[in-house]
């Protein structure tokens, strides 16, 4: 398709945003160019030259913004209120429409310091970022919609942080998002009371990203439409067995598009007590709560909208989470199973049944989704799992197992061990065969997911 530039951000006006610069940086070595993702807003045509300079030194797109923004926002960090962030090392560079007709947005980490970077150096890890690009690759193909890594540039700096070897390299990573509107952006304007605010960020998320027009009623849509959004990420995290790790309600975008990945992880089985963030030492956002505190989010977008809302129909949308969950995730381990949904009671007990079983087995939950694929448990899978195999046998495949090669080799798996030999080869003999081999190998099995 054609590129097809937008300015849609800019109808909010400068009290959403701030008008930064870029960081210069000493280099810019193409690392990663997502030219799957970069079809989409039909920039995959450009010569690396021009990607550099678009993505390395942020030259602007044509007809897009003239210069980077970065966004205004607060948020809960791990409950606790903090008014004092916002795109700290980051920006929106460019917004443009995809070829389903989205508004899309291209934003930046490590990008450089804006005045929300505190202390920071506003600089990315070239290890967060290739961390970041592992994180949605998987993500994408386990069917969870997520940003896409969408350019890895290193930038020939040497950074020093307090969680790895230091010093490290540099990077930018640059993300292709549907919105990078937070519920954080809503509860900075409930701070201050800026009703008028509100209300026009409202229509604009209604408007731009679910087709909707405003009116009195926007604000109980807006709320609605998100539950059923953030509901979905939370029951698509379970089935694949990912733990964002950070779900402050700064991290929450309103279009429920899963982003901005720190210490993320997947967890090898069904433990819900598991984290991927070692500072989580209360266990707030372990892989078996991350429905509540995705909910917990919800809810201060509600208390947000309160100020420009009556208060039943903010309860009404609310109580619509619980229910959304469990029949996403329902839906979610269905698909990954590789059967046709029947109806929601028969979906539900299947879900429960297996999630029950994946619990008291401790089977690795990526081996037991390939073993299983097309709806049937392999005898050497003990009697844990029998109510599974009773329930799946009224379930039709939705898709021949015999018909992609991927089923006749071995699983793919994102864990821990794996993203850290992928690193080190990069970091020890600055060999990027793996991980350019392991993104192939993810894009083939969501091929076969698909």
């Amino acid at each position: 398709m054609a590129f097809a530039p937008q300015q849609a951000i800019l109808s909010l006006g400068d009290g959403f945003f701030d008008p930064v610069k870029p960081a210069h940086f000493p280099q810019a070595i193409l690392r990663f160019r997502n030219d799957r993702a970069a079809a989409t807003v039909g920039l995959d045509g450009l010569r690396d030259a021009e990607w550099i300079a678009h993505f390395g030194r942020f030259d602007p797109l044509p007809g897009s913004l003239p210069e980077p923004l970065a966004l205004r926002y607060h948020g809960h960090q791990f409950r606790v209120y903090n008014p004092e962030i916002g795109d700290g090392r980051g920006f929106l560079f460019a917004q443009m429409t995809d070829d389903a007709g989205r508004l899309m947005d291209l934003g930046t980490k490590g990008s450089g310091q804006t005045p929300y970077s505190r202390f920071g150096d506003g600089r990315l890890t070239l290890k967060g970022g290739v961390r970041e690009i592992l994180a949605t690759e998987m993500l994408e193909a386990l069917g969870v919609e997520t940003s896409r890594s969408f350019s890895l540039i290193e930038t020939g700096e040497a950074l020093h942080r307090g969680d790895e070897p230091s010093p490290t390299r540099s990077s930018v990573l640059v993300r292709l998002s549907h919105s990078h509107i937070r519920i954080g952006a809503f509860q900075r304007l409930a701070a201050f009371e800026n009703l008028e605010g509100l209300r026009k960020l409202t229509a604009y998320t209604l408007h731009h990203y679910f087709g909707e027009q405003d009116g009195p009623d926007a604000p109980a849509r807006l709320l609605a439409r998100v539950v059923a959004r953030t509901a979905r990420m939370a029951g698509r995290f379970m089935a694949a067995g990912f733990v964002h790790g950070v779900l402050n309600s700064d991290n929450i975008n309103v279009t429920g598009e899963s982003f901005d990945y720190g210490p993320w992880r997947f967890t090898p089985s069904w433990a819900p007590h598991f984290i991927a963030a070692y500072f989580d030492q209360t266990g707030l956002y372990a892989y078996g709560r991350q429905a509540e505190a995705i909910y917990w989010d919800v809810m201060q977008l509600a208390i947000s909208l309160r100020l420009i809302a009556e208060e039943a129909p903010l309860i009404e949308a609310l109580e619509g989470f619980a229910e959304a969950f469990h029949r996403e995730q329902a839906q979610a381990m269905l698909w990954r199973l590789g059967v046709c949904p029947r109806d929601d009671a028969s979906d539900r007990a299947l879900a429960q049944a297996l999630e029950q079983a994946l619990h008291q087995s401790g089977t690795l939950l990526h081996q037991f989704y390939f073993d299983a694929f097309g709806g049937a448990v392999p005898d050497s899978y003990d009697s844990v799992f029998d109510p599974v195999r009773r329930h799946l046998a009224r379930y039709r495949a939705r898709k021949d197992r015999g018909a992609d090669r991927y089923w006749q080799g071995a699983p793919e798996a994102m864990l821990i061990d794996e993203v850290e030999a992928i690193w080190s080869a990069i970091a020890d003999r600055d060999d990027w065969a793996p991980l350019y081999a392991k993104i192939a190998a993810v894009r083939a099995m969501g091929a076969a997911l698909a």
